[in-house]
């Protein structure tokens, strides 16, 4: 007479069946999960990648621009000269940017919405200066709009110059942060509109642009911060006239030859902090922009 144990509650699955097989149990599968993380391993190799690469050339940089003291610093980014160069370098650099919002925005409308002959070349040039050594561009410049002009126009050794040299460089910016924005905008709220009786220029106001400010924003910064630190692009045409022309990059390399390490270094720290607060500034206007679009959804 065969007996059997009671069921435990919980654990009568594993218990053996009277009468039946006895149950081989087969290798044991190891599965892996995606976590999205890369764990302290991965967090460790990044943060020693990033402390080498920018942290500790940072650090020595503003080591260097303090070895007279704070005095010795502000001495330095104050001394007329730095300051002239500072203005025409932030004068310059917003004017770009502005430039940039309205040209860049042009571009990005005119390869998203339109079709035309050459339009994948075009697309691809828009990237060209990311990759054209900048010098490159001052020497084509230079060539274009120099004393020596075939287009009679010249520019050598002006602001506009300048303008035009940052705007090169400058270019891709705004065009590659408003061109997937605008892929992915509705167009049926267009046609809505239109249907209204709304006209092109207030669709585009009412309908398009707010969607697009915050990339229209975004790029304007970049292109800004890239700017301000710029110097191939400007080392040939713009001259490098004191006080005119002189961008405070040029003025470092200036305070370099006349063996003024400590000077150029804090001029760098200064330059560095602009680009620095507008990148800052660029990173909590995207995070408020995504949390207001997550609480509108």
């Amino acid at each position: 007479m065969t007996t059997t144990q009671p069921a435990v509650a919980g654990t009568g699955a594993n218990l053996p069946v009277p009468g039946a097989a006895p149950q081989t149990r087969g290798p044991r599968r190891f599965r892996f999960q995606v976590t999205g993380t890369v764990g302290p391993l991965g967090i460790g190799v990044a943060m020693l990648w990033l402390s080498v690469i920018v942290l500790l050339p940072l650090a020595a940089l503003t080591v260097a621009a303090f070895e007279d003291g704070w005095a010795g610093f502000w001495d330095a980014v104050t001394a007329p000269a730095a300051l002239a160069s500072l203005r025409i370098t932030v004068e310059v650099s917003v004017v770009v940017a502005l430039v940039n919002v309205v040209m860049g925005t042009l571009i990005a409308w005119v390869l998203v919405r339109d079709d035309f002959p050459g339009k994948r070349i075009v697309n691809s040039m828009i990237d060209l200066p990311f990759a054209l050594p900048t010098i490159v561009a001052s020497i084509v410049l230079l060539s274009l709009y120099g004393p020596d002009s075939p287009l009679h126009v010249h520019l050598n050794a002006t602001q506009p110059g300048l303008v035009v040299a940052l705007a090169f460089v400058t270019l891709p910016f705004v065009v590659r942060s408003v061109q997937p924005v605008l892929i992915e905008v509705d167009r049926e709220v267009e046609q809505a509109a239109a249907s209204l009786g709304a006209g092109n220029w207030t669709t585009f106001r009412r309908v398009v642009l707010p969607t697009l400010a915050p990339a229209i924003i975004s790029g304007a910064g970049l292109a800004f911060a890239r700017a301000i630190g710029e110097y191939g692009s400007v080392v040939l045409i713009g001259g490098n006239i004191p006080k005119v022309t002189q961008m405070l990059s040029q003025h470092i390399q200036q305070q370099i030859e006349i063996d003024r390490p400590v000077n150029a270094a804090a001029e760098s720290v200064a330059l560095l902090a602009i680009a620095f607060v507008t990148l800052l500034v660029l990173r909590l206007f995207a995070e408020r922009t995504m949390r207001k679009e997550q609480r509108q959804r």
